[in-house]
């Protein structure tokens, strides 16, 4: 028990309060008004109490909307944002991730078909080896694709 309103020459019982048993969802505006009210009816010898039990009010509101966040229960007020749905392809089309690796693989093993062909200074024809490379550049080529097409399916 404590005293409310020394200051001001008016000593009035403070007693501890008990928790409130909720009716229902209770807006901190209608809390303000209802302290305002009591202040009014008390008069200034309350002022103390009056702004102590509405801090502890608020601060109880507050807690429980903080509680509510952190363990995952939806608040009242605000629906919780919706995960971005990925897009799933249409079927019978390709998408654009699939194009980007056909086109770009087809380009780079043009580009190391064309290195193996002409490596600089030799303008003599195709050797073995050089088959062979460009055979094995293109059967990798080829085989990246295919997982690709099967892995997107």
């Amino acid at each position: 028990m404590g005293s409310a309103g020394a200051e001001n020459g008016v000593l009035a019982p403070v007693f501890p309060a008990r928790p409130a048993v909720s009716v229902g969802p209770v807006r901190i505006s209608d809390e303000v008004r209802a302290s305002a009210a009591a202040h009014r009816d008390l008069g200034p010898g309350y002022d103390v109490a009056v702004a102590e039990g509405l801090v502890e009010r608020i601060g109880e509101e507050i807690d429980r909307r903080v509680d509510a966040r952190l363990y995952g229960q939806a608040p009242s007020q605000t629906p919780a944002p919706q995960p971005r749905r990925r897009r799933e392809p249409l079927p019978g089309r390709l998408g654009f991730g699939t194009v980007v690796l056909a086109l770009g693989s087809m380009g780079m093993a043009i580009g190391a078909t064309a290195a193996v062909l002409h490596p600089g200074a030799d303008p003599g024809g195709v050797s073995g080896g050089a088959t062979v490379l460009i055979a094995l550049i293109w059967i990798v080529i080829g085989v990246v694709n295919i997982a690709y097409a099967r892995y997107r399916q």
